[in-house]
């Protein structure tokens, strides 16, 4: 069997720019993407935290260092300049795998800076 689990995620990002007419769907700082193990070209779900939009593209890369998260294309008229939005992706593995594997969670400020990592999400409480 196999099972889909979170791969890593960018969480609480801030949209950067939203341009319909620019090739390519998710441009993603170079250093975060990194950071994250996204992969250039590799599929996202992205959910909008400020308007409850959700919806799945690809990662390219934009320039390191720039914090910037572009949404283009058709998505752009899924987030504007200063929405929150919450990107992840996923992986296909065994059980095995599953049993031992741990995601890479990126937490970001409102300047879409780094404030902390880890690899496990405390459950929540009643």
């Amino acid at each position: 069997m196999h099972l889909t689990l979170l791969k890593c995620k960018l969480h609480r990002a801030r949209v950067t720019h939203s341009e319909v007419d620019y090739e390519g769907s998710c441009a993603i700082d170079e250093e975060l993407l990194d950071l994250a193990g996204i992969r250039e070209y590799e599929q996202i779900q992205i959910y909008n935290v400020t308007n409850g939009e959700r919806f799945t593209t690809y990662a390219i890369r934009a320039e390191a260092g720039s914090r910037v998260f572009s949404v283009n294309g058709a998505a752009a008229h899924k987030a504007a300049p200063g929405d929150c939005i919450i990107i992840c992706a996923y992986a296909v593995m065994t059980e095995a795998e599953a049993d031992v594997f741990k995601p890479r969670l990126v937490y970001l400020n409102e300047h879409n800076r780094v404030i902390r990592t880890g690899d496990s999400i405390p459950a929540q409480a009643a």
